[in-house]
């Protein structure tokens, strides 16, 4: 709240430079606000009394924004990629997948590893395991199992995360 927002009949008043000025009744404050051309910010409205500062409000929000915008640009968005083996998959679609999954992990992005079971695939499911043990052994040195191989209706899935 700002300026005439402020429905408090005293405040804790903090100055421009973040010195203690007093407890003033608000016109006061507002008074003295309005005379440096700054407005009256109600910082902790929760207090006895209210705690308010005279500032620049624009200028406040303004550099508030530019701080919120900078820590956004350096977050790293982690996405999960999905990589879909088959319980009889041969030896080449194999290694065509793994460079698939070592790729997403050098890249930062957890992989999502599963393993597809149709008709009566699903009574061998040690293959499906055996498969993503491989998968597993393969990019030990660049990833972590995030999820161990699990089964899940059709499919069997583990989860893997890159190293830091």
């Amino acid at each position: 709240m700002i300026n005439e927002e402020i429905r408090a009949k005293e405040v804790r008043l903090v100055g421009t430079e973040g010195e203690q000025i007093g407890i003033k009744p608000l016109r006061e404050a507002l008074q003295m606000a309005m005379d440096l051309n700054l407005d009256l910010v109600n910082v902790a409205p929760t207090a006895k009394p209210p705690v308010c500062r005279i500032m620049d409000y624009g200028k406040f929000r303004y550099e508030q924004q530019k701080k919120e915008k900078e820590a956004r640009k350096n977050q790293k968005i982690v996405d999960i990629k999905e990589v879909w083996f088959r319980a009889n998959i041969e030896e080449h679609d194999f290694q065509t997948k793994l460079r698939n999954v070592i790729k997403f992990l050098k890249d930062g992005d957890k992989v999502k590893c599963s393993v597809r079971f149709r008709g009566r695939e699903i009574t061998h499911a040690d293959i499906g395991k055996k498969i993503l043990d491989r998968v597993k052994d393969e990019v030990a040195e660049i990833s972590n199992v995030e999820r161990v191989p699990k089964l899940e209706g059709r499919s069997m899935i583990m989860i893997l995360a890159p190293k830091n």
